[in-house]
């Protein structure tokens, strides 16, 4: 098997929405410093990304936008566009420290499309809610559906990209909601408690690509048997019908009991299970093609690092055992920066993330979710939404 690619780079930093902003970079520094103390990426070679140009980002942006990312920095008016919000405030350098990202997945994507790596990781993309004309939701440009479309140009025409950030990936459905060679799925929290406001199981594409949107809307609460039963109930049957040749995972570890700005209750167990599974649907699937970023995730010393160190590992097929401890070096780096930080003892939270299959006669909290999912989209696909062994 081809060796896995890891993309990263410090300049990746430069993607810095202020000190106060809760998207903060230093999530990225510290799952970078965690995975080299233990060991994850011993002997990786990291794929330094390159800025992606105008004409790749016009593949999903209009030209207006990216000449008002340009200007915001320096600009003594309002460029609209959804910039100079706080949930997007202008900063220096906007335009290239965006670019950059869009620049890191695509990296990912052309080495898996040339051949040359199976799997690729990239913790910095994942920004998922930006829109062809403006910015939102901490996302400039949306790297994931510009590596989307740079695939369909090369080589493939069936994307499978799955979202499990805890918010609605509503930028990327909306780019491909009628493009038949692109299933979107999104597990996200239920949109009546939480931003975006969209992600219902009803929106199912249009255009004659009915049926490659797919979204599960969780009650706030899912834990990670919640979730992992609503994940099983569709996903794997979608996927085995669709028969994508790659497949995108959006990985944002916002979903995590302790996350500050939602309401699902996941553990890194959870996330850890996520990611193994992800690893095997792939293989299964899409013949090992697997390109994973990263996305949302605000609990940015205790949750993120954990959880995104798994995510390389796992990739790297270099799985780490959950109750491994917290190397001394990272936890001293944590102490000097923050020293009232609280700081886990070990990689996972040591919760169980076994669940019960859906359709075993009992209801979960979740399963409205699953059926309201598996009536709006499986009929699309010859499946019977009401029969578990569908």
């Amino acid at each position: 098997m081809l060796e896995p690619a890891v993309v990263w780079d410090s300049s990746l930093l430069g993607y810095d929405l202020g000190s106060e902003h809760p998207f903060n970079p230093v999530r990225l520094a510290l799952t970078i410093r965690l995975a080299t103390e233990l060991g994850v990426l011993d002997g990786v070679p990291l794929l330094v990304p390159d800025t992606a140009g105008d004409s790749e980002l016009r593949r999903v942006h209009v030209q207006e936008y990216l000449d008002a990312v340009k200007e915001a920095p320096m600009a003594s008016w309002d460029v609209g566009h959804g910039l100079g919000t706080s949930d997007n405030p202008v900063f220096s350098d906007m335009h290239q420290a965006s670019a950059l990202v869009v620049g890191s997945t695509l990296l990912a994507a052309r080495k898996i499309a040339d051949g040359e790596v199976t799997r690729a990781v990239n913790i910095a993309g994942g920004l998922h809610h930006a829109m062809p004309d403006h910015a939102s939701g901490f996302c400039v440009y949306n790297d994931c559906a510009v590596a989307i479309s740079w695939l369909l140009d090369h080589g493939f025409d069936r994307i499978a990209y799955v979202d499990t950030d805890v918010h609605h990936g509503d930028g990327v459905q909306k780019v491909f909601y009628d493009d038949p060679r692109v299933l979107t799925v999104s597990l996200h929290q239920h949109p009546f408690t939480l931003w975006p406001g969209t992600g219902y199981s009803a929106e199912i594409g249009e255009g004659g690509a009915e049926g490659t949107a797919v979204n599960i809307p969780l009650p706030p609460k899912t834990s990670d048997s919640g979730w992992l039963r609503a994940f099983h109930a569709v996903v794997p049957s979608l996927l085995a019908e669709f028969r994508p040749q790659i497949l995108l995972t959006q990985c944002g570890v916002d979903s995590h009991v302790e996350d500050p700005l939602a309401d699902l209750s996941l553990t890194v167990d959870g996330h850890r299970t996520i990611y193994q599974t992800l690893r095997e649907l792939a293989d299964r699937y899409a013949e090992g093609r697997w390109l994973a970023v990263g996305g949302g995730g605000y609990q940015l010393i205790r949750v993120v690092p954990r959880s995104w160190t798994h995510l390389i590992a796992t990739v790297l097929n270099r799985d780490v055992a959950p109750e491994t401890l917290m190397p001394p070096g990272w936890l001293e780096t944590v102490h000097k920066a923050a020293p009232s930080a609280s700081v886990p003892a070990a990689l996972a939270d040591g919760d169980d993330t076994t669940f019960k299959p859906w359709g075993d006669g009992e209801d979960d909290p979740v399963d409205i979710a699953i059926r309201d999912t598996r009536r709006a989209v499986f009929p699309l696909y010859g499946l019977d939404p009401d029969d578990p062994r569908d």
